[in-house]
């Protein structure tokens, strides 16, 4: 069975966005600095950094994501949906399905455990990637349910916005794996999981 691993980019003090986000500026504002390692700026991706985002695609089954970041990233991601995988989308709204190239959002409206649940049964044995936003990584960490943290650091401050881990568990997380170019440091940590 494949691990539940939350993956997300942040800034060197600890936001995924930028204050402001709306449809116009999924990011927030000067959030779209954040993710200039995956080609969101002048320059193109290293290979590095390309090689990091294909393994993550490459071993995985389904993404968990938040309602936030499906509404304000739905229209940017293209004709495919982006994900190309099985995507669970915690909500508090009812909604049918979305399609949106090969890509097929599902809602989820009675927690995050049992959106996990779901991206597992879909994975077909590989990662579940709950891709954020913050609120429900936080979730799915208090929970207990995440097996792995990955977080690329840009390296900017944003000095406001969406903080990663405003309110989140005190954890002890033990270090992995550190990867870096130019734009950015990957960071891998093993995330203990409850006893009992």
């Amino acid at each position: 069975m494949g691990r539940v691993i939350a993956e997300i980019t942040v800034s060197v003090d600890g936001f995924v966005a930028g204050p402001e986000v709306s449809a116009a500026q999924p990011m927030g504002l000067h959030g779209l600095r954040l993710h200039h390692w995956l080609g969101f700026g002048d320059t193109p991706p290293s290979a590095a950094d390309l090689e990091v985002a294909g393994r993550m695609f490459a071993n995985t089954g389904a993404f968990v994501l938040g309602r936030r970041l499906f509404d304000v990233g739905i229209g940017k991601w293209g004709g495919d949906g982006a994900w190309q995988r099985p995507c669970f989308v915690l909500t508090n709204r009812e909604r049918s399905d979305h399609i949106q190239g090969v890509t097929r959002f599902m809602f989820v409206t009675d927690g995050v455990r049992r959106a996990v649940d779901r991206a597992r049964a879909a994975a077909g044995g590989r990662d579940v990637v709950v891709a954020g936003g913050a609120q429900v990584i936080r979730a799915a960490m208090h929970a207990g349910l995440v097996e792995e943290l990955r977080l690329h650091v840009a390296p900017v401050l944003l000095g406001a916005g969406t903080s990663l881990f405003d309110q989140g568990p005190r954890l002890e997380l033990e270090p992995v794996l550190v990867e870096s170019s130019a734009a950015v440091t990957h960071v891998t940590y093993r995330v203990p999981l409850p006893t009992g």
